[in-house]
């Protein structure tokens, strides 16, 4: 990307609508989650003691652990999906460069198996983070375990959304994306994880988008190492 800044510039204009959105999201979370939990538990009104303040404080900190979990994943979808145009140019570009002839595979994916996969892709990122929020729950194990599991499955997602364009450009649907990662776990945990750390850090997203879009349809090419249908 420090090679294509004039393309570096354009993918940037996604991700800072994108942060605009999101925190607005994040602050009007912060001001009412006090409110939500204080709904939500309704019977601790009659316990005695400290004991409700500190079941509501640690729900406060897992409502809100979820939520950033949700937003990191989310992030990209969003972002992807605003982008589109750009990212997909983008995408284009990096394979057509590293292509013999700079020829470009030929997707045959409707349209409409496209919204359904990104439909199911968030169905499945919802399903983790449940189930990950209620692991959370678990004495030792929920501080310790859970959120390495949590930047596990992060780091996966995010290199199929990322890859995923590159990959439909491919006639790659969802679940045979899904079973060309895991035949890769490592590369893609490589990848992903240290990028969905770095995600973490505020504004880090916006300015790493277009570089990991780039280094996304490498990874695909490094997976999908069957020959495909090309295109001018």
């Amino acid at each position: 990307m420090a090679a294509h800044r004039r393309e570096f510039g354009f993918a940037l204009l996604p991700g800072l609508i994108t942060l605009v959105l999101y925190v607005i999201a994040i602050a009007a979370l912060v001001f009412f989650v006090n409110d939500i939990v204080t709904w939500a538990t309704p019977f601790a009104v009659h316990w005695s003691g400290p004991w409700p303040d500190v079941l509501r404080g640690f729900l406060d900190v897992l409502l809100m652990v979820l939520c950033l979990f949700l937003a990191v994943v989310t992030f990209t979808a969003l972002t992807l999906a605003l982008g589109q145009p750009f990212y997909e140019a983008l995408s284009e570009q990096v394979d057509r460069s590293q292509s013999p002839g700079g020829l470009l595979p030929e997707s045959k994916l409707s349209v409409g198996r496209l919204i359904g996969d990104g439909i199911l892709l968030v169905l499945r990122a919802a399903a983790w983070g449940i189930v990950l929020f209620v692991a959370g729950f678990l004495p030792v194990v929920g501080q310790t375990v859970v959120p390495v599991i949590g930047l596990a499955v992060t780091g996966f997602f995010l290199v199929q959304e990322l890859g995923g364009v590159a990959m439909q450009r491919r006639g790659i649907d969802l679940r045979r994306q899904l079973r060309l990662l895991r035949t890769r776990r490592m590369l893609v945990w490589g990848f992903g994880v240290p990028l969905a750390i770095v995600f973490l850090v505020p504004f880090a997203a916006i300015f790493l988008m277009p570089g990991a879009v780039a280094g996304a349809t490498l990874l695909t090419r490094e997976v999908c190492q069957d020959p495909t249908p090309t295109r001018r």
